[in-house]
């Protein structure tokens, strides 16, 4: 467990330490993957002593479900803003867009969460089945409602889910393999994968 976290009123310098510790173990976990980073790895790249972080953190294990447990609050902020009373292309082509900025400002936490997933997910496995599971339930019950209303073209909705979720993080996942296939680092490889995607989806799921 994250220790000063634990605290009723953590202080100033307890939230500021705690949030190097997050950042460094992002930067080193995101590198290495679980198994091969190290509490001496993320004290360093945090500039901390071992004891130092420990006071923080019980330890490696902690600091992982921390960030993990983090990074599923901001990502799944996209799905939860679909909203049944909106336009179903309007709410696709937003979940699309807000997905694919997501791979743009935020590679590092996509490939934390492709490791854990990758390995089995042994520390997060009560989000997956409690959280994310009546998430993903509720968002595929929409779409299956608008299909149903004759609003979308018909299709499994957990498979569309998937499939967005898929096209989207691979632009953070791969960024390696798109900026060297598409010879460039320009930042519009991800508008053009937004607009790409949008066309993709929007034409497939037309009535």
């Amino acid at each position: 467990m994250a220790r000063a976290a634990g605290t009723q009123r953590p202080t100033r310098i307890q939230r500021e330490k705690t949030e190097r510790v997050l950042e460094a173990a992002l930067e080193v976990f995101s590198t290495y993957g679980y198994r091969g980073s190290t509490v001496d790895q993320i004290a360093t790249q945090a500039g901390m002593s071992k004891p130092n972080l420990l006071y923080y953190f019980d330890g490696k294990s902690a600091i992982h479900v921390a960030l993990l447990e983090r990074l599923m609050s901001t990502w799944l902020a996209p799905l939860r803003a679909i909203s049944g009373d909106g336009d179903p292309m309007d709410e696709i082509r937003t979940y699309v867009r807000a997905k694919v900025k997501m791979s743009r400002d935020h590679p590092r936490e996509s490939r934390l969460f492709a490791n854990e997933i990758l390995q089995g997910a042994p520390h997060i496995p009560s989000l997956l089945t409690g959280e994310l599971k009546q998430l993903v339930d509720e968002k595929a019950g929409i779409l299956k409602s608008w299909m149903q209303a004759g609003k979308l073209a018909a299709c499994d909705p957990y498979h569309l889910i998937f499939s967005i979720w898929a096209t989207t993080q691979h632009y953070a996942d791969f960024d390696v393999q798109v900026r060297t296939l598409l010879g460039t680092d320009s930042d519009q490889r991800f508008e053009d994968a937004s607009t790409y995607l949008e066309t993709l989806f929007l034409r497939g799921l037309r009535p």
